[in-house]
């Protein structure tokens, strides 16, 4: 599906990409980690061919560069860092649609279940939306067309949890048909999504493994008591969705599957305000299952 050879890049004298050899194959869920400066970004436009650079750089044996509107058909994009696009989002939606050789009902479809409902922001430009709105479109976006290739720079990093939930399981209807790249400076962060971990330091793959598969859906039903009422956790606990108050030691809510090692990355910063932790797998939910 993905094959790079040799694939080189400089910024003047800086070497961001060296020589980078991979051959990803179709189907592949792929987390791409590594500190910041790493590569990650870099590699990733040059595989949509928005760089030039030395080496190869094929997509089902195609160059991105002397094929790139053939190639880019076939590729769903979610950058780390939106566009500061001016345009409308009615008309970002019907250039997108037009691009991708799609509908915009199938791109506003997948925008609604993450909760956004584009037809409010219509009028809107683009870059004055709020960053979850601007993610959640993005997303839509996305995968919102028939792409064989999906590749995603932190993609869930301004969603609440909520579309979180949604967005693992619109990946999850994807999965046995499309190949994935999701780039993240923490392996934590995906590592319930992937089949194949790749990680880059200085411009050089220092790791290539594969994992087992997990399912991308499901979730987990989570009870939290504290030893103390305490202000910080219920706010970070808050943000997660759950039910509780300031004064209460009491919590409670429901992580999605593929987010459980974030979940619990976060309760570690106030393992000694934990006096119980009950976790307990659950089917996904009637309104985050695939709707025929």
């Amino acid at each position: 599906m993905i094959l790079l050879k040799a694939l080189t890049k400089r910024f003047k004298k800086l070497t961001v990409l060296d020589a980078l050899e991979l051959d990803i194959a179709q189907g592949e869920r792929i987390a791409l980690v590594g500190s910041n400066g790493a590569g990650k970004t870099t590699m990733i436009r040059c595989i949509l061919g928005e760089y030039t650079f030395s080496g190869t750089v094929e997509i089902g044996g195609k160059s991105p560069r002397a094929h790139r509107s053939e190639v880019l058909k076939r590729v769903g994009f979610v950058p780390q860092l939106p566009p500061p696009l001016k345009m409308p989002v009615k008309e970002l939606l019907r250039f997108s649609a037009a691009v991708s050789g799609t509908k915009v009902s199938s791109i506003e479809a997948i925008a609604t279940r993450l909760g956004l409902d584009v037809k409010q922001f219509a009028h809107q430009p683009f870059f004055k939306l709020s960053g979850g709105q601007k993610q959640k479109l993005l997303i839509a976006i996305a995968l919102g067309r028939d792409a064989e290739l999906l590749i995603m720079d932190e993609p869930a990093a301004n969603l609440d949890p909520e579309a979180r939930h949604v967005f693992f399981s619109l990946l999850a209807e994807r999965a046995a048909k499309a190949t994935m790249i999701i780039s993240s400076h923490r392996l934590d962060e995906v590592a319930a999504l992937v089949n194949r971990v790749i990680e880059l330091d200085r411009g050089k793959v220092v790791l290539d493994d594969r994992v087992a598969d997990a399912p991308l859906t499901g979730v987990l039903q989570c009870a939290v008591t504290l030893r103390r009422p305490d202000a910080a956790i219920a706010k970070a606990l808050g943000e997660w969705g759950f039910v509780g108050s300031a004064e209460s030691v009491e919590w409670s809510g429901v992580v999605a599957g593929a987010d459980r090692l974030r979940f619990m990355g976060m309760l570690s910063r106030y393992v000694g305000l934990l006096a119980k932790l009950s976790l307990e797998e659950q089917p996904a939910s009637p309104s985050l299952r695939v709707v025929s």
